[in-house]
């Protein structure tokens, strides 16, 4: 189980690499994966939740998965 530091480390290294690289969020981890020869079902477990939210974002925009419905129950 990875701990609090390494969740922060890898998250703000994803973003980082994202925002430099002008790449998405799921891009970005593949690619730290690939260059530091890290299973990305390793990566899955440090992804902060902000993070895990962008990326299931990104694949229901390249519907890679089904859309849910933002608002569970009508507002009052």
């Amino acid at each position: 189980m990875p701990t609090k530091e390494e969740i922060i480390k890898f998250s703000e290294m994803i973003a980082s690499m994202s925002y430099h690289h002008n790449i998405d969020i799921m891009d970005a981890v593949v690619l730290y994966c690939e260059e530091q020869k890290l299973e990305v079902e390793l990566a899955a477990t440090l992804l902060s939740p902000p993070l895990k939210a962008k990326v299931r974002e990104e694949a229901e925009n390249l519907n890679l998965l089904k859309k849910e419905s933002r608002l569970t129950r009508l507002p009052i």
